[in-house]
């Protein structure tokens, strides 16, 4: 059976996008078949892997609307192993669409629970804020990814995510639990850096990598390429980084 896993942060600007396309891709270069699913109304992880959103017939918005199964709208993309469910500008006018429907904090669980078995894993890159979409991802998910960004501001708002995650719990999804936490952004050479990364590890204990995610130029430059950044410059501190947490990631999910 599939696991899937929700990156999520409800703070913009962490390197969530990233780490979920470069996650899906690392996975899926170690042998495992990967879906990622873009439930972004601005559809970077889409773009990220090489998508033009205009030209797609069917989107993630689709599946979670009924009018589409996932099986339609699922793209294969140009790496092996890794697929994508994309997303479209149409997915931000699904908040004010989900509030008067059934169950519609269970939309996407239902529809991935169709493929779910097919997949290795499925990663969801949620909206950067708690949100009905978050929440279906939520719901949906295994376990929460939480990429942190290590500096001043990082921990603000946090309790709010924890809160939503609890509640999800509680209320939607008893089996949710935090898959992990990343430290993204990560500057040795500033000493707040270093006390915000302490001040993280003793909030969340062992949920947190050892690897971490150093600032790079070319993080930044890969989605450009339509690529991820493991793609666009392998040998740079970003790729080799990722590389070392998807290998992290794999050796606690043996």
């Amino acid at each position: 059976m599939g696991k899937i896993i929700a990156v999520s942060n409800q703070k913009g600007g962490v390197g969530k996008t990233s780490t979920a396309i470069n996650l899906a891709y690392g996975l899926s270069e170690k042998g495992k078949k990967v879906l990622l699913c873009d439930i972004d109304s601005q559809g970077n992880a889409t773009t990220g892997l090489g998508v033009n959103k205009g030209s797609l017939d069917r989107s993630v918005y689709d599946v979670i609307m009924g009018e589409a199964d996932c099986k339609q709208t699922i793209i294969k993309t140009q790496f092996k192993n890794l697929y994508l469910l994309p997303s479209h500008m149409d997915l931000a006018g699904a908040e004010v669409e989900l509030v008067p429907m059934k169950h519609r904090e269970k939309r996407l669980a239902n529809a991935l629970a169709e493929i779910k078995d097919e997949y290795d894993y499925i990663i969801l890159d949620c909206p950067p804020a708690i949100s009905l979409l978050t929440v279906n991802g939520l719901a949906a998910a295994d376990g929460v990814l939480i990429p942190i960004q290590s500096e001043y501001y990082a921990l603000e708002g946090l309790a709010q995510l924890m809160n939503t995650i609890k509640l999800v719990k509680k209320g939607l999804n008893p089996s949710l639990e935090i898959e992990g936490v990343l430290i993204t952004m990560y500057d040795k050479r500033a000493l707040v850096t270093r006390q915000i990364c302490d001040e993280i590890r003793k909030f969340f204990g062992n949920r947190v990598y050892q690897t971490v995610i150093p600032r790079n130029i070319r993080v930044s430059e890969a989605p450009s390429h339509g690529v991820p950044l493991m793609v666009h410059d392998k040998k740079c501190k970003g790729s080799v980084a990722y590389y070392q947490f998807t290998e992290e990631f794999l050796g606690r999910n043996k």
